[in-house]
């Protein structure tokens, strides 16, 4: 038989839990360190020059900043007392990362000749 449960045990449950973000995060943040690499092997490609050096720095420490995301919505789901907190961390990092791929990306748009 289940312990019974107070009012105030289901409001310290939805305090300390996450939004569910983190399910939606860690896979999606480890599919963005694939594009990553992706677009930096295809970057090879092409003539080497100082633009195609910047894109590839960017987009290898995209890479990382993926890899932490992913990490932080990890953690969210494996700690019940900073769950939300570290959530709230991937999230942000994760539209950090997101932001500096699509500028990569229009940089890359524009610089094809």
């Amino acid at each position: 038989m289940s312990p019974i449960r107070t009012a105030a045990d289901r409001a310290d449950d939805e305090r300390v839990a996450p939004h569910g973000l983190s399910a939606h995060i860690l896979p999606t943040s480890a599919t963005m360190v694939g594009v990553c690499m992706t677009v930096l092997s295809i970057g090879h490609l092409s003539p080497r020059g100082d633009l195609r050096e910047v894109l590839d720095k960017l987009l290898a420490a995209d890479a990382l900043v993926f890899l932490v995301s992913a990490s932080l919505s990890f953690l969210s789901m494996r700690s019940r007392e900073f769950g939300a907190r570290y959530e709230s961390r991937a999230e942000a990092v994760f539209l950090g990362a997101l932001g500096v791929l699509a500028l990569v990306a229009v940089v890359l748009a524009f610089a094809i000749t």
